[in-house]
């Protein structure tokens, strides 16, 4: 059991790691713990909110208790399944603005602005969009397609946005992200399009990459050098040797977590726990960041909603269309209208996402009492909350401890005020309000500052996007865990590349920037020269000091 390199995990990062470095001519070994992702409960786009709350497919972790959010334990799904959370995700696909990279050069990891990355997205996608565009990849791995916004409520989400004043957009993901406009997804010919199907089964067609099933352990270090994993599977415990590196690709939960237990990480955290120090790095499973959200939602005064189908006849017929023909409302995640605003004048680039939905939902799948309805998954994007990952015991088997520590910063609830308001605004404009009964949630009589602060302490929930706990930056700087060829600081050939490394959390979805990651680190790994830089600029308001929209 060696391969010249031990990549632990096979999700988003993990999987396109798997793939750049067995095509190179390495062997390759990726270690993940959970099973199949062949089902349609993961395939078929349309029921994403199942494999998300499925233990089969989740880790199933949850947070210690929010104390700015009524002392709530949060869910926070992560993949245990092949493809990892890019098989139980939502499939949205949101690169981030190009200002995000600017900020994490600008923060120390260097080679990693906008201009050095968009050349990595563009080599990571085949986009099937509408028109051609010089900001998008034609043919690489992951498939990624422009949302049908077949149904009329997605047009009028958009419409609404340009009558308030915003601009709307062909493409988000390509030089402009600020404005309304259709969603990307990753999903081809009617199939979820995770990391899985993109990366890791064409790697695994090769000789020289294998897949092995286990729960990784720990980190082997000999010497001052990751020589290997140890895994648990079938009730015993070996060492997958690496001949060149290893490389932690675990998620932004589970990579501090092994980090921890292999030595590496606050001194006396870990000997609190009785793990040998091997490199004090109080960085690791610090930095936590995500979005958190909430869904304003409204009764619709036509009966035109998707609650037609949320019924059982309704559920087997999608169903059954999709495993015969892969097409209809089954090949979609339904998250087909998207916006990018700035809350405030003097604010450079959008710092509110919404998501619309053509029902009123949750993501576990429970309806609005109301029945046909709609509704925006609204957010601030940039939040200053931090919180940490952390070890509950030494014990590989038991999860961390996860502690967002969200709304912990004051101006966290000026910004979600400003995000409720705005949002409001949109739905009053006249190609929504035809379609509003009336506001579900928060509800007409929540209007003061007070009110919409409680709506949130209430019912904001996480959006899934947890990061930053590996922080990439200078490796002279104490709170940083990798250095920006996403190498261990301390350790010799030990590698971090996934969401663990982002300094600050991007603008929008993570999946996307996560699967960079892994493109950007295999160039890395392999000593390659990086991609040439892409110097255009994104685009930025002309106003955006003096002007909101």
């Amino acid at each position: 059991m060696q391969a010249d390199y031990v990549i632990v995990g096979s999700g988003s990062a993990g999987a396109a790691l798997g793939y750049r470095l067995s095509e190179a001519g390495a062997s390759v070994i990726v270690i993940e713990f959970g099973g199949t992702d062949i089902g349609p409960f993961i395939q078929m786009p349309a029921a994403l909110s199942y494999p998300m709350n499925m233990r089969r497919y989740d880790w199933g972790f949850m947070s210690e208790p929010e104390p700015h959010l009524n002392g709530r334990r949060m869910v926070v799904p992560r993949g245990k399944v092949i493809g990892g959370s890019s098989s139980i995700n939502g499939m949205v696909y949101v690169r981030g603005h190009g200002r995000d990279f600017d900020h994490w050069a600008d923060q120390g990891a260097q080679g990693w602005a906008y201009a050095d990355v968009l050349p990595y997205f563009k080599r990571m996608e085949h986009w099937h969009g509408p028109q051609a565009s010089s900001w998008r990849g034609t043919d690489g791995p992951l498939h990624v397609r422009r949302a049908p916004q077949e149904h009329p409520l997605h047009h009028a989400f958009v419409e609404a946005g340009r009558q308030a004043g915003y601009p709307e957009i062909a493409d988000y993901n390509g030089e402009q992200q600020e404005g309304f406009g259709a969603f990307d997804m990753t999903v081809w010919q009617g199939r979820r399009w995770s990391t899985a199907n993109a990366y890791l089964r064409p790697a695994l067609r090769r000789p020289n990459c294998r897949l092995v099933h286990g729960l990784a352990r720990r980190v082997v270090i000999e010497d001052g050098r990751a020589v290997g994993v140890e895994i648990g599977r079938g009730g015993r415990t070996e060492v997958i040797r690496a001949g060149r590196e290893v490389i932690l690709a675990a998620s932004s939960i589970n990579t501090p977590k092994l980090l921890m237990l292999s030595g590496i990480g606050p001194a006396a955290h870990l000997a609190e726990h009785g793990v040998e120090v091997i490199v004090d790095r109080p960085g690791v499973g610090q930095n936590l960041q995500d979005h958190l959200e909430v869904y304003v939602q409204f009764a619709a005064a036509k009966p035109i909603t998707l609650y037609r189908y949320w019924n059982l006849a309704g559920k087997a017929l999608i169903g059954a269309q999709w495993l015969v023909t892969k097409t209809g409302l089954g090949a979609s995640n339904q998250f087909e209208s998207a916006a990018f605003i700035r809350s405030d004048a003097g604010v450079e680039y959008p710092d509110i996402q919404f998501h619309f939905l053509p029902i009123a939902v949750r993501y576990d799948g429970k309806t609005a009492a109301e029945g046909h309805g709609f509704q925006a998954h609204v957010g601030p994007m940039r939040s200053a909350s931090r919180g940490a990952v952390t070890l509950a015991s030494a014990d590989p088997e038991e999860a961390p401890k996860i502690a967002f520590n969200y709304m912990s910063h004051d101006e966290d609830w000026r910004d979600w005020r400003k995000a409720l308001r705005l949002t409001r605004e949109v739905f009053a404009q006249p190609a929504l309000a035809e379609h509003v009964k009336h506001e579900i949630q928060p509800g007409a009589a929540a209007q003061s500052d007070a009110a919409l602060d409680d709506f949130v302490r209430e019912h904001a929930e996480s959006a899934y996007h947890p990061c930053g706990t590996a922080r990439m930056g200078r490796a002279d700087d104490p709170g940083a865990v990798v250095d920006p060829e996403c190498r261990v600081i301390g350790v010799e050939g030990l590698r971090v590349a996934d969401s663990s490394i982002f300094p600050r959390i991007t603008n929008g979805n993570t999946n996307a920037p996560s699967i960079m990651v892994g493109e950007k680190a295999a160039d890395h790994i392999l000593g390659r020269d990086p991609l040439p830089r892409d110097n255009r600029a994104p685009w930025v308001h002309p106003d955006w000091a003096g002007a909101q929209r």
